[in-house]
């Protein structure tokens, strides 16, 4: 099979698709935030949860259903903050999901990544990881909202934790997203080869 990419552009292909599943499996997962509540184990993301408080009616208590689940709507999320970060980080995950698979096809098609391409990619790279940079940086802003403030102690406020810690989740998330900013933007430019000219 016919190749578009230099050896570097091997490099920066099979990276660009590392860093962006670690964004995207960091996105998805709800481990970005690791607190508890009613002594069980409580974890958020920017749009999922696992462990939530329930009214139990028949034994007039409050009992955690130890269950990880989206929330019921987009409104349903704690914070705007957190719907924000949402928004942004998926987009950010999708470009870098996007430009990855390019990558990849460039391996098996020839002529599909040209220098300018990849330049262009790289660019792309650039804006996908600052995009989720955004979002990693916006989700602090929630943890006022008083389903955090339960689960870190009453404690929590903006870039305050209290009784919570970070989880690996968004490490992962920023941690992609870096590289690809870094690295991958870095390697796009000299991903392609040089394209042939054809006399006509």
């Amino acid at each position: 099979m016919a190749s578009s990419l230099t050896c570097a552009g091997v490099v920066w292909a099979f990276l660009s698709f590392l860093c962006a599943a670690a964004s995207c499996v960091g996105f998805f997962m709800p481990y970005w935030l690791l607190g508890s509540q009613l002594e069980k184990s409580v974890s958020f993301g920017t749009f999922r949860r696992c462990s939530y408080p329930v009214r139990d009616e028949s034994r007039q208590m409050t009992v955690m259903v130890e269950q990880c689940g989206r929330y019921a709507s987009f409104q349903a999320i704690p914070s705007a903050e957190w719907r924000i970060c949402t928004v942004v980080t998926g987009l950010g995950c999708g470009l870098l999901l996007l430009v990855a698979l390019t990558a990849l096809m460039g391996c098996c098609v020839s002529e599909l990544i040209s220098r300018t391409v990849g330049r262009v990619a790289g660019g792309i790279q650039f804006l996908g990881g600052l995009l989720i940079g955004s979002g990693c940086a916006l989700y602090p802003l929630g943890w006022d909202s008083e389903e955090v403030r339960q689960t870190c102690g009453n404690l929590s406020n903006q870039f305050e934790l209290g009784t919570c810690h970070i989880g690996w989740a968004y490490y992962c998330t920023g941690g992609g997203a870096a590289a690809a900013m870094l690295v991958c933007t870095w390697l796009a430019c000299f991903s392609g080869k040089k394209q042939k000219q054809y006399p006509y």
